[in-house]
């Protein structure tokens, strides 16, 4: 017979506790950010969203802010019964931008559940002086 006082403590699998305390080392969503000539852009994959609807984005103070929610539902009628299943939540994600990034003209676009936001940052050119030599 075990004893009672020599008891594992019990573990919830990572699944299972990421549901219920939230993986905060995971970002809301995966962003790819790269540097197209005078512009930073940011791409994120979102499907099912309606942008006009469902997406906010904001510059402020350097920052890019893209907030959002997600609502889906789905309905399975059959012979044999029915099922619906819905899913919802909000998300948000901030970006720093890069130091003389302007906020005038940022443009976004969404197409095929990915948006796409440009952000003009001036060009960067050599960051080297030739330094003239003289003699003593």
């Amino acid at each position: 017979m075990a004893s009672l006082a020599r008891r594992e403590r019990f573990e919830l699998p990572d699944q299972v506790r990421k549901f219920f305390e939230g993986d905060w080392e995971v970002p809301a969503f995966p962003v790819e950010e790269y540097q197209d000539g005078s512009a930073m852009v940011i791409r994120a994959e979102l499907p099912n969203i309606n942008p006009e609807q469902d997406l906010d984005v904001t510059v402020s103070d350097g920052v890019l802010h893209i907030k959002g929610e997600r609502k889906e539902q789905t309905e399975h009628k059959g012979r044999h019964g029915y099922r619906s299943e819905f899913r919802y939540g909000s998300f948000t994600r901030e970006i720093a931008l890069p130091s003389g990034a302007s906020q005038d003209n940022v443009t976004a676009t969404y197409n095929d559940g990915v948006l796409e936001i440009r952000v003009p940052v001036p060009e960067v050119g050599p960051t080297s002086t030739k330094v003239p030599i003289s003699r003593g």
